[in-house]
């Protein structure tokens, strides 16, 4: 009976395994990406950074002020990389001017075929990565740190930020963060949002994805549950999930809500 028992069990073990594939970052995709960043940056500098045994791309901006009021790491959405034409470049390269230096860093990656629900299995690796980009601005005398993420990367950030995070890590913005998309709740925007307690800007386009749209009044929902008073949702009107056109509006709102929860005078040039 025990041995049978055992079987079936192993049989179990097997099938789960075969039905939810556990996957790695595509390091292939993320080298080529690299390759193509590297040679085509204009600003900033590139620095790599190693979570565990592992060394992934950062772009890290100085601030440009004299004056170095904090700094933003910047995650973006799902297959893509640190410098991505819509919304993280525009970010990246514009805080600076603002006082806010920046760091910029690759995210785990899967193949262009795989769906937005199979990244579920990569978010292990995603506290390692960030854990590292915390490390590497504290090492530059930064204390001051906000998570500002796209997308998936929203759905990243708020899962670390769930986890108890460094202490140096002080506010988050959500852009275009969708609820109910992985396969895996414990990693949904949702539930990691119901565990945070940071100030958090929830920002979306007005014509944004539908997964987006139809999650907002619950995204609302969930942090008024939570007690979060320093959460806040802001729409932009007429602005797409990229914001196309529309970058200047959504770095400026940035701007103002980090002057207001966030704002930090560190370090004097």
């Amino acid at each position: 009976m025990r041995v049978t028992t055992l079987i079936k069990s192993l049989f179990f073990v097997g099938f789960s395994l075969f039905v939810l594939p556990v996957y790695a970052s595509d390091t292939a995709k993320e080298k080529r990406w690299a390759e193509q960043v590297v040679d085509s940056l204009m600003v900033g500098e590139a620095q790599w950074l190693k979570a565990g045994k592992s060394q992934f791309l950062g772009l890290y901006t100085e601030s440009a002020t004299a004056e170095t009021r904090g700094a933003a790491i910047v995650l973006h959405g799902s297959g893509v990389h640190p410098n991505w034409d819509q919304v993280v470049r525009p970010l990246r390269s514009e805080l600076p001017d603002y006082g806010w230096a920046t760091l910029s860093i690759q995210m785990p990656v899967l193949p262009n075929e795989a769906s937005y629900a199979e990244y579920a299995s990569l978010f292990p690796e995603v506290a390692p990565r960030i854990d590292a980009a915390v490390r590497y601005l504290k090492n530059k005398g930064i204390n001051n740190i906000v998570i500002i993420a796209h997308s998936l990367g929203a759905s990243m950030g708020a899962w670390y930020l769930a986890q108890k995070p460094d202490r140096a890590v002080r506010g988050f913005v959500a852009i275009g963060a969708s609820g109910r998309l992985m396969k895996n709740d414990k990693v949904d925007f949702l539930v990691s949002l119901q565990k945070i307690t940071l100030p958090v800007l929830d920002i979306y386009g007005g014509h944004d994805l539908d997964s987006v749209l139809s999650t907002a009044d619950a995204r609302r929902q969930v942090a008024r549950k939570s007690g979060n008073k320093n959460y806040i949702q802001v729409k932009i009107p007429g602005a797409s999930h990229f914001f196309d056109n529309k970058n200047d509006i959504l770095v400026r709102r940035i701007r103002g809500w980090l002057k207001k929860n966030a704002d930090g005078q560190e370090i004097k040039k």
